[in-house]
């Protein structure tokens, strides 16, 4: 059995109590693939229900991104249509709901075509909604939903109904009131970031198998969690699910090696054992078994991709990470154990007393952000604290503090 009718909009009900709560006379984008229906259609049902003033679905195909990769002029692989920006824009004019949906039903399907230009299609991440999404411009989400393809590339048969047992209990479907469980586990979330952020950390350094990377922190480093605030104040959660606490590192002092502990999937590629040299904060060194190239286009997008622009700690309380489950979806591998992000920082993890001057203090600005997974069993973090000595965070994925 797939999911039922029933199911999902009780799932359409989490988005819009807990994610992004819908008020009265909005405007919701919905971005999806068209595998993704169902799920598209029942947020819209419940939008509407709740008041929504229009609700607007796109869905993207990967095959005709396949398409032009292999065939259209090389000049042309970075552009973007402007009526796509212009969606964006327009939501930030109304500050309006936006919902992104995952789960791809290809998450390999530009394996075996040229690197150099699958890395300069990175269709659908437009820069506009990443804008739109690092300045809270509206209230966003991210959540998942699951197909037979993903669930192929997961379990190596199209197990789709096993695919949603999993996403059943991470997205506490199974609780008996999902959205109290959630507020509880985001709760959690916030009170461990207080705790790092009254550590006062000046660094923080990885240590693990091929992996030895210091990353300094902004004076006053802000520690947070996914609950956030729209430009107008108004509460939200950024991804469903969550298990994160974040911070928006000092870009300019970032030096070592680390290796990815998870695949990556990349706009339609899988970049496997990723390694990373950095020097003075930049990306010096890409090596992987595949897609290394692929890396490489990606960072040289502006100066700020090949540098860091996010530090995330995750437990061993992760729904997502007690699954022991590889996902090749961001959203879920990014959520089950620590994680770093090149390219563009994020504001809400930027101290109060930098935001008017954040390129002067450190914050990294880019039009790309891709998150990579860097934490695991063999993995210690330890913080450095600004009058000096260690404190060890997290090692085997489990809070030391």
């Amino acid at each position: 059995m797939t999911i039922s009718p029933a199911e999902l909009a009780r799932y359409a009900d989490v988005v819009f109590d807990v994610a992004v709560p819908i008020e009265a006379d909005d405007r919701v984008l919905v971005n999806a693939e068209i595998e993704h229906a169902p799920l598209a259609r029942a947020l819209a049902e419940a939008a509407y229900a709740r008041g929504a003033r229009y609700v607007d679905i796109w869905y993207f195909d990967p095959y005709a991104k396949r398409s032009r990769v292999q065939h259209a002029p090389a000049e042309t692989l970075s552009e973007v249509p402007d009526w796509l920006d212009a969606r964006n824009d327009g939501l930030e004019r109304h500050t309006g709901v936006l919902v992104n949906i995952r789960g791809t039903a290809t998450p390999d399907l530009l394996a075996g075509q040229d690197q150099v230009r699958a890395g300069k299609d990175r269709m659908p991440q437009l820069a506009s909604r990443l804008r739109l999404q690092l300045n809270n411009l509206a209230r966003w989400t991210i959540i998942p939903y699951a197909t037979p393809e993903w669930a192929r590339a997961v379990f190596g048969e199209p197990d789709q109904d096993g695919l949603w047992r999993e996403l059943r209990r991470i997205l506490r479907l199974d609780e008996r009131d999902p959205s109290a469980a959630w507020q509880s586990r985001i709760t959690e979330l916030v009170r461990r970031a207080e705790t790092l952020r009254d550590m006062q950390l000046d660094a923080v350094r990885f240590e693990g198998p091929g992996t030895d990377l210091t990353i300094g922190l902004l004076p006053q480093a802000h520690w947070t969690a996914a609950r956030l605030n729209d430009s107008k104040g108004r509460s939200f959660q950024a991804n469903l699910p969550t298990e994160e606490v974040f911070t928006t590192p000092d870009h300019r002092r970032v030096n070592g090696v680390v290796r990815s502990t998870r695949p990556l999937a990349l706009d339609g590629n899988i970049i496997r054992d990723l390694e990373l040299n950095f020097t003075d904060g930049v990306a010096t060194k890409v090596r992987a078994s595949t897609g290394a190239d692929i890396v490489r286009t990606h960072q040289a997008t502006d100066p700020g991709a090949a540098r860091l622009g996010e530090l995330a700690l995750v437990d061993g309380l992760s729904r997502v990470g007690q699954t022991g489950i590889t996902y090749l979806e961001t959203l879920l591998d990014e959520n089950a154990t620590c994680h770093l992000a090149w390219g563009a920082g994020l504001p809400p993890g930027v101290p109060e007393h930098l935001r008017s001057r954040p390129d002067a203090a450190g914050v990294n600005t880019s039009m790309v952000h891709v998150d990579f997974m860097v934490g695991g069993p063999d993995v210690t973090v330890t913080g450095i604290p600004r009058g000096g000595g260690r404190v060890e965070l997290v090692r085997n994925d489990e809070w030391q503090i």
